[in-house]
């Protein structure tokens, strides 16, 4: 049911709505981690389509190839099976084979807790990281038990599958995108720390979902968040109302750049307490033509 708010002002004080949406976001929103976080269906995403790269690998042919007919063993199914990791529990599916000699190292048998996951599924959906780094973080899950030739198929099948979630076309209003940074160690050699830039968007309908994530170097400016945000505007987000930062150098700019009508809103939010509402109340905006709703 929606709740249909009474004598809402045809014209309205942007920089106010912005801080009631910021302190409703922290009271009520979803966390990027944790049961229900915005990370936890990439995370299976990649837990999966990582352990079908690892069968194939141990079968010998990808999944449908009829190479694999007559050839003993075989997929049987899969098993459905939590694991906690950083993000909270996943619910994945986990790929069997009929003589039951598949042992997957990402997700041992009886292994329910995984640590280091959401290092692997940050790195694999930022773009800014190259294939070798990205390489390393599953180099150190596998160990010496796994050739770097496989390493290199199994890394190759998740950036195929994770470069089209990078790729797909995003709505064409946001009413309030939040940016923020997370910091997590990237391995290539040596092991660095690096900021992966989280743009969240919520939806006229109130859904929230994450936009995209761009790895730097702490040293960004406003050429890094103009092209960060070009590209999400030529995946089709014609405009947004609000954006909430907390002042990174060049952001603001960048932002009125490309979206000129938006408000930026400067507030810290840590991605630990990243917040996104539920559902927005409703109110007409100015030069915009749709109308924001709060479900009850």
């Amino acid at each position: 049911m929606t709740e249909m708010i009474e004598s809402v002002p045809k014209q309205i004080d942007g920089q106010l709505l912005a801080q009631q949406l910021v302190e409703q976001a922290r009271a009520e929103g979803v966390e990027l981690v944790g049961p229900g976080g915005l990370l936890t269906g990439l995370t299976k995403t990649v837990l999966e389509t990582a352990l079908e790269a690892v069968m194939s690998e141990h079968l010998g042919y990808d999944k449908h190839d009829p190479a694999g007919r007559n050839r003993g063993n075989s997929r049987n199914g899969t098993r459905t099976k939590t694991v906690l990791t950083e993000v909270g529990p996943v619910e994945i599916e986990v790929p069997r084979d009929r003589d039951g000699s598949f042992e997957p190292q990402i997700v041992r048998k009886r292994q329910r807790r995984l640590d280091g996951i959401d290092q692997i599924v940050l790195s694999l959906t930022a773009r800014g990281l190259t294939t070798g780094e990205i390489a390393a973080h599953f180099a150190e899950v596998y160990g010496a038990k796994v050739s770097k030739d496989t390493i290199s198929r199994i890394t190759d099948k998740v950036l195929e599958e994770m470069t089209e979630w990078r790729n797909r076309p995003l709505d064409a209003v946001y009413p309030v995108v939040f940016i923020d940074a997370i910091h997590v160690k990237v391995r290539d050699g040596q092991v660095t720390n690096r900021p992966i830039y989280v743009v969240i968007g919520v939806t006229v309908h109130g859904e929230r979902d994450i936009l995209g994530l761009w790895a730097g170097d702490g040293g960004e400016g406003a050429k890094f968040w103009l092209a960060v945000l070009t590209e999400l505007k030529n995946r089709g987000v014609a405009d947004v109302c609000i954006a909430v930062c907390d002042g990174l150098k060049g952001l603001p700019e960048a932002i009125t750049t490309t979206w000129p009508l938006a408000t930026v809103q400067a507030c810290i939010i840590h991605y630990a307490d990243l917040r996104i509402m539920p559902m927005l109340t409703r109110v007409s905006l100015p030069g915009r033509g749709f109308e924001l709703a709060r479900s009850a």
